[in-house]
């Protein structure tokens, strides 16, 4: 799922060519609750001035503008997921590295009413942690809402990550390098995401996965 979260139509029904040229904000909602956000700031100003960057030099990196990044760093805006993801690229760490808080121990409950939810600029891409983001872990578990005629393209993961994935509701056409592979409800998938890769949602409706994302190494705090 470590992806540039830009959707893209694909085979889908004619749109107003007005709204394609609408420009897109930066920032759209990550998730409503602040500690997340000030968890994503703390945590790359940290990772940031750990590599000597400043906030111009990681701009230029990122492909994230300075002013944005500022912004981000102090807590004043919520981006979307394809920026965090281009964040967490250029930082060379794993996604949720970026979202961590403080360590989490005993029996954790995840009401969905104070979910994390991760957006798409465009809103047709919806991902829901369905884990803590405290503490070490190899593994994630994701709810992942693709909107009709969708595309999610995603950049390669680190070496050795797999996602195991499975369609609850509509069809999915997983693309891993150059294997393609359409998958329906109950349909399952396992592949090293250490290429790029990607999900496309053929259908009218909209398709619900769950993913499980599993790390060589350890990620988190």
């Amino acid at each position: 799922m470590g992806m540039t979260l830009a959707g893209t139509d694909v085979d889908a029904p004619a749109t107003d060519k007005n709204d394609a040229d609408k420009p897109h904000d930066e920032a759209i909602g990550l998730d409503s609750t602040h500690d997340l956000s000030l968890a994503l700031g703390q945590n790359l100003r940290r990772l940031r001035t750990r590599l000597g960057l400043s906030l111009e030099r990681f701009a230029q990196k990122s492909g994230v503008s300075r002013a944005m990044l500022g912004q981000i760093e102090n807590g004043r805006s919520v981006p979307t997921i394809g920026v965090v993801w281009k964040v967490a690229k250029a930082l060379d760490v794993p996604f949720s590295s970026l979202l961590t808080g403080r360590e989490t121990r005993g029996t954790t409950v995840l009401r969905a009413k104070h979910a994390k939810v991760l957006t798409s600029r465009d809103g047709s891409f919806v991902s829901r942690a369905l884990f803590p983001y405290e503490g070490e872990r190899k593994v994630e578990f994701y709810e992942l809402v693709l909107a009709a005629y969708r595309q999610e393209d995603a950049e390669a993961h680190a070496a050795g990550t797999t996602e195991n994935l499975v369609v609850s509701q509509g069809e999915v056409e997983i693309t891993v390098g150059a294997e393609r592979h359409r998958l329906g409800a109950g349909d399952a998938i396992l592949f090293e995401a250490d290429v790029p890769h990607s999900y496309r949602n053929p259908g009218a409706d909209k398709a619900v996965m769950y993913l499980v994302m599993t790390y060589i190494e350890s990620v988190g705090s």
